[in-house]
């Protein structure tokens, strides 16, 4: 065997207990990600009850900014939903144009939020099968050496060390996809419903303002 296969086989056979020991860091991270999902539904997904077209019509019907905060607190939002259309309301002596730049600066960093937190999931849901699959390859080298010489034990080990790290990496992978996919529609959502009301917000200052 040259230099340089034996230099492989010492890298990749290095790698065997880092591979594994990620593996079960990703496991540990996806179960705490099941955990942060039921802890966000019923601290903020559930609480959302804001009824669109009865949120427009009372915003319509505000004279001032006071009329529509008193609004926002009431209309069934998200914490974080409130607290970025009461800042767009709290500075009234800006022109129009810096209200609209201000406002798209709050759905900037509320988008940036939420991105971040998908980031995790979506980052778990890439590396996981990669981890998985380096697991699954690395054993099979002394696997192979050990089927050539006869060593069964060697093999079996080799086998079961090959499809454990394949399962652990695809349950990783699974359950990062499903709370990608879930905390995507939710977000979604919520983004959906500050941009809405923002829009309201600027339409019904302005008409207060040329009234």
């Amino acid at each position: 065997m040259s230099f340089i296969s034996k230099a492989m086989r010492v890298i990749a056979a290095s790698m065997k207990y880092p591979v594994i020991i990620l593996l079960l860091l990703l496991i540990a991270v996806s179960v705490f990600m099941i955990g942060w999902l039921i802890v966000e539904f019923f601290t903020e997904r559930r609480h959302l009850r804001v009824k669109m077209p009865m949120m427009v019509d009372a915003l319509n019907e505000a004279e001032d900014n006071d009329t529509i905060r008193l609004c926002i607190l009431r209309g069934g939002l998200l914490k974080r939903q409130k607290a970025a259309l009461s800042e767009l309301t709290m500075h009234e002596d800006i022109t129009p144009l810096m209200r609209e730049s201000l406002a798209v600066r709050l759905i900037h960093q509320e988008q940036s939020f939420y991105d971040r937190r998908l980031k995790i999931s979506d980052v778990i849901a890439k590396i996981a099968p990669m981890l998985g699959l380096l697991g699954t390859l690395i054993p099979l080298g002394p696997g192979i050496i050990a089927l050539g010489q006869g060593d069964t034990i060697t093999l079996s080990s080799s086998l079961l060390t090959a499809f454990d790290t394949t399962i652990l990496g695809l349950i990783a992978a699974a359950v990062a996809v499903v709370i990608s996919t879930i905390r995507s529609r939710w977000y979604s959502n919520y983004m959906s419903v500050l941009e809405t009301m923002m829009e309201c917000i600027l339409e019904v200052e302005k008409k207060n303002a040329e009234a």
